[in-house]
C-alpha cells in the first residue's frame, strides 16, 4: 500500500495543479510557485498551457501527456519520478483528471508508491454547482451525456430518479436537444440551472425549472463552455432492482473495485450498499 510520504526518499513526486477555466487571475500561488519549481510540466495541450506559462513567466520545460500518448507517457514519467525529478500535471483548464486525462497516470504512480500531491483550484463544476440555487449536500458528476442511444437513455433515466444534484457538461449546439430529452424523463418542472462561460466576461446562470430554461435558452444563440445541473428528483418512489442493475451496467466501465461501485451506485440511488453489492455478485456470477 502507498503511503506519503515517499517510501524512496531520492525519488520525486507528482503535482496535480488547477489551472484557471477562464480568468488568469484565478490561479493560485501555490500553484504559480509549483510549476515554477517542478523540473518538468505534464500538459493536455502545450500550445493552450505556453499562453499561461508565458502570462506568469513559467519557463519549466513542458510535455505532451494526453489521452492518446498517456499510457506510454505514464511508464516516461514514471522512470523521471524514480531519478529524482518533480513534476506537475496540468490540463487545458481546470482541475485535471476531472473528465481530462491522468487518471492511468495517477494510478500507475500510486500503485508504485509515488507520492501525489492536488494542488487545488478552479473546477468548473463545483463553482457552477455552489451558485446554482440547487442542493450541494450531496451531488455526482456525470460528465458529458452518451450522444445517443441506450447508454444515453440509461443515463438520463438514472438522472430523473436520482436523489441529488446531477452535474452534466453540455456543448452549446446539444443543449437544447438535451434539455428537451431532460423534460421528457422528469417534468418540465424539475428544478436546474445552466452555468455558462463561469469566470469570464459573459458568465451567465439560468436557474429555474427545465421549461422555463428551455424558453430561456432557445431565444439566444448559445455560446461557450456549458455546465449544466439538474436538481434532485423530490417524489419518493420505490428503487426496483432493475433500476439498481441498470446503474450498475453504467458504471462498468469506471474501473471501480466491487465494493466501491456498490458504495457509488448506493450513493446516488440511496439504497443500501449491501443490496447493491448483492446484485453485483449475481450478476457477475451470472456472466461467469
Amino acid at each position: 500500500m502507498e503511503t506519503q510520504p515517499n517510501d524512496k526518499h531520492d525519488s520525486g513526486q507528482l503535482f496535480i495543479v488547477a489551472t484557471p477555466i477562464g480568468n488568469l487571475a484565478d490561479m493560485t500561488y501555490r500553484g504559480i510557485e509549483t510549476l515554477k519549481s517542478v523540473d518538468l510540466i505534464a500538459a493536455e495541450d502545450t500550445r493552450t498551457s505556453r499562453r499561461l506559462c508565458e502570462h506568469y513567466g513559467i519557463t519549466t520545460p513542458l510535455l505532451a501527456c494526453h489521452e492518446h500518448n498517456e499510457e506510454g507517457k505514464a511508464v516516461q514519467l514514471l522512470e523521471a519520478i524514480r531519478e529524482g525529478k518533480n513534476i506537475a500535471l496540468i490540463s487545458d483548464a481546470g482541475t485535471p483528471l476531472i473528465n481530462d486525462p491522468g487518471y492511468r497516470l495517477v494510478s500507475k504512480l500510486r500503485e508504485c508508491g509515488i507520492r501525489v500531491t492536488p494542488i487545488p483550484g478552479a473546477c468548473s463544476p463545483i463553482a457552477a454547482l455552489c451558485a446554482s440555487g440547487l442542493p450541494t449536500d450531496s451531488f455526482a458528476y456525470d460528465g458529458f451525456l452518451s450522444r445517443s442511444g441506450k447508454s444515453r437513455r440509461r443515463q438520463i433515466e438514472i438522472i430523473a430518479r436520482s436523489p441529488c444534484t446531477r452535474i452534466l457538461l453540455e456543448s452549446p449546439h446539444r443543449l437544447l436537444h438535451t434539455l428537451d430529452d431532460l423534460r421528457q424523463a422528469c417534468g418540465d418542472a424539475r428544478q436546474a440551472c445552466v452555468a455558462r462561460e463561469i469566470t469570464k466576461l459573459y458568465e451567465t446562470f439560468v436557474c429555474g425549472s427545465l421549461l422555463e430554461i428551455r424558453t430561456t435558452m432557445e431565444q439566444g444563440t448559445i455560446r461557450g463552455e456549458i455546465v449544466l445541473l439538474i436538481g434532485p428528483d423530490t417524489v419518493k418512489r420505490e428503487i426496483s432492482d432493475a433500476d439498481i442493475s441498470e446503474a450498475l451496467a453504467l458504471a462498468r466501465d469506471k474501473d471501480l473495485s466491487p465494493s466501491a461501485l456498490a458504495k457509488s451506485i448506493a450513493q446516488q440511488l440511496d439504497v443500501s450498499r449491501s443490496r447493491v453489492y448483492d446484485l453485483l455478485l449475481e450478476a457477475n456470477r451470472q456472466q461467469e
